[in-house]
């Protein structure tokens, strides 16, 4: 009998959602890293194997913030990052984790601040 653990059953869950899905310098995908200290996400151009704009929820800025606070920020931000790169649509990839809590408050604050995902 195999027991699978629990990074095994996301690394399992992602890339399942990575097969369907494929980032483009036009769409990139949102690539997004959950741990239980913050968020992480980059926008990756797929093609041209690019991170096109990041993310992470120890920057600065983002440092000081609480949890749910850091999340929205770093949505906004790259968001923001984003659009100076000349992006106004992407595609999500929740990266094996469930679309709700941090996830999806993050996917929201992207969407919030004019990224169509």
């Amino acid at each position: 009998m195999s027991v699978t653990t629990k990074p095994q059953q996301r690394l399992k869950r992602r890339r399942r959602v990575r097969a369907k899905i494929q980032g483009t310098a036009q769409r990139p995908r949102v690539s997004v890293f959950r741990s239980n200290r913050g968020i992480s996400a980059q926008l990756v151009d797929d093609i041209a194997g690019h991170t096109l704009a990041a993310v992470n929820w120890y920057e600065p800025e983002l440092g000081k913030l609480k949890k749910t606070e850091r999340t929205k920020r770093a949505g906004e931000l790259l968001a923001e990052r984003g659009k100076s790169a000349g992006i106004s649509e992407a595609v999500f990839d929740r990266g094996g984790y469930r679309y709700h809590g941090h996830v999806r408050a993050f996917a929201e604050a992207i969407r919030e601040a004019g990224i169509t995902v």
